[in-house]
């Protein structure tokens, strides 16, 4: 069974802070089932999103798993904001967590998949 989209961000929190990493919500969705989206930040300026992967990312053996795929990478604040608009409009229940990692890497801390 898989755990709630509110549970999961709790835990995401928890383990990013315990890292020595900063996390926050930015926009809490649906706190069942909503779409999770990671917003990532390094002390460079640096910006990743990454958003929920595709359907076919997914693995059978693991189907409670959340996988996510890598949706933008650069330094334009403005470019991800546009994005995260766009799916906002689409799903109005969307999560917005952002990041900045301690000690784990980000692909650590969540599933990252390549498509």
């Amino acid at each position: 069974m898989r755990v709630t989209t509110d549970l999961w961000v709790s835990a995401l929190l928890r383990r990013v802070f315990s890292d020595g990493g900063f996390a926050a919500i930015v926009k809490r969705g649906a706190g069942e089932a909503g779409a999770v989206f990671v917003l990532c930040r390094n002390r460079l300026g640096e910006v990743w999103l990454f958003g929920p992967a595709p359907q076919t990312s997914y693995d059978s053996a693991r189907p409670d798993d959340r996988y996510f795929s890598q949706l933008y990478a650069g330094d334009d604040a403005q470019a991800i904001e546009a994005r995260l608009e766009k799916e906002k409009r689409f799903d109005p229940d969307i999560w917005v967590v952002e990041i900045e990692a301690g000690q784990t890497p980000v692909d650590e801390l969540i599933s990252v998949t390549t498509p």
